[in-house]
């Protein structure tokens, strides 16, 4: 029985031990699918990094290319061109100029005092010799009746020794006197007489000097300026515009005085037909002569001084008034405008940029001729087709690589018709089916050119 015991525990003892031996088995089996997942994770995790890192990598590069090639592009400056303005082909010439009285004078006092009364104030007409003002001058009467006392004295010193030596000469027939006596007293009447002329003359003098204490019109004008009133001390001479009692100025008839450039120059004569235009006066035209030329082509400016005179009964037209002075001389020839903020003023002489096909600038020597204000006539040195910069920078030089964009330019206007002239600053823009440079960027807020073409873009 010990045995069947003894088999028995052995036989517990080996079903005991046989789970504790299949555990182990039970609990592996899940930790194999978590480690094999925390790998794929961390590979994964890994992958994604350097996708991330790739994209990154591959971003940075394209913004520094696209830095780059943007730094490039605005290291070359960006100028905006237009076309040159044809003018019309025939036209009077037409200059800018001011009107002036055909006599102004400042008139001063010849006398010292104190202004008494003046009689006339701005705006008034006056005529040739009208008393304009009084002035009291008390020292001057004095001294006028002290040289007229003076002169009484030397008359009456001038007549005792005409007494004194008509005696002598008749005492000398009888031996009554010396021939010595006889010449000292004539020496002494000719002594006499001097002073008595000196004292006339120094009373004409104080009463030249009293008449200037009335002041008179020296020509018929109207008064445009009166610099003094009543009481005020006045000084003699023209001492500064302190002094200045009135200006008087003659306006009829006023006259212009216009530069005639010097290629016009020959046709520029004395009784050449002329008119004025007014902003003031719309539609109406004052009409004159060439008075007179200076015959001298001024070295600054190489152009023709020329008055014209025109008439002015009605006084519409006012000295200082500004006006455009068409001479009737018919202008011929193909002529370009550009805007005055397109030139360069170099000490080598005036320039305008040109841009060239290959998008550089060039430096183009100019001739001008008239001057509208805001454009300028031009003689030589540009071609309808030129594209020149507006607004150039004083850095452009020869030869500098720019990126270019055309602007819009105003429409054409009608020409002028023969015989009436053409305004100022006007011109007929041109059409000539021309294109910008390779690579000009239309930048016109109509949408449309001048010549009706879109620009191509830049490249």
């Amino acid at each position: 029985m010990s045995q069947d015991v003894m088999e028995e525990k052995d036989q517990r003892t080996t079903r005991e031990r046989e789970p504790l031996r299949e555990q182990p088995r039970v609990q592996q089996s899940p930790r194999k699918p978590e480690r094999s997942s925390l790998f794929l994770v961390l590979v994964v995790v890994a992958v994604l990094l350097l996708v991330v890192g790739g994209v990154t990598l591959l971003m940075r590069r394209s913004q520094y290319k696209a830095l780059a090639k943007e730094t490039e592009t605005l290291a070359v400056p960006t100028v905006s061109v237009v076309h040159p303005i044809a003018e019309s082909d025939s036209e009077d010439l037409v200059l800018p100029s001011t009107l002036q009285a055909y006599v102004e004078s400042p008139i001063y006092a010849r006398t010292n005092g104190y202004l008494k009364k003046w009689y006339h104030d701005i705006g008034s007409r006056v005529t040739k010799g009208q008393l304009l003002a009084d002035i009291d001058t008390p020292e001057i009467a004095q001294e006028l009746a002290q040289s007229r006392a003076e002169l009484g004295t030397a008359q009456a010193n001038q007549n005792l020794s005409q007494i004194t030596a008509s005696r002598f000469e008749g005492l000398l027939k009888t031996d009554s006197v010396s021939k010595q006596e006889v010449d000292n007293a004539s020496g002494d009447l000719a002594a006499k007489k001097a002073n008595t002329l000196s004292a006339e003359a120094n009373v004409r003098r104080l009463q030249e000097t009293e008449s200037f204490r009335h002041i008179y019109a020296p020509f018929s004008g109207v008064i445009t300026r009166r610099n003094v009133d009543i009481g005020n001390l006045i000084n003699a001479g023209n001492g500064g515009s302190a002094q200045l009692l009135f200006t008087l100025a003659q306006t009829d008839p006023i006259r212009v005085f216009v530069n005639v450039p010097e290629v016009y120059a020959p046709a520029i004569h004395q009784g050449l037909g002329a008119y004025l235009e007014l902003q003031q006066f719309p539609g109406q035209k004052f009409y004159g002569k060439v008075a007179r030329t200076a015959d001298s082509i001024d070295l600054n400016t190489r152009t023709l001084l020329t008055e014209v005179d025109v008439p002015n009964k009605a006084g519409q037209l006012l000295p200082g008034g500004y006006a455009q002075v068409h001479v009737e001389v018919k202008v011929n020839g193909s002529r370009l405008e550009v805007p005055v903020n397109a030139l360069l003023f170099r000490s080598e002489g005036l320039r305008a940029v040109i841009i060239d096909d290959n998008h550089k600038t060039h430096l183009q020597p100019l001739m001008i001729g008239r001057d509208y204000g805001t454009t300028l006539e031009v003689l030589q040195g540009l071609k309808p087709t030129d594209w020149i910069v507006i607004n150039p920078a004083d850095s452009l030089d020869e030869g500098v690589q720019v990126n270019v964009k055309q602007i819009a330019q105003p429409p054409a206007p009608a020409p002028a018709s023969t015989g009436t002239g053409g305004s100022s600053g006007q011109g007929n823009a041109t059409n000539d089916g021309t294109r910008p440079p390779s690579g000009t960027p239309a930048a016109n807020p109509s949408g449309n050119n001048n010549n009706g073409q879109s620009a191509p873009k830049n490249q």
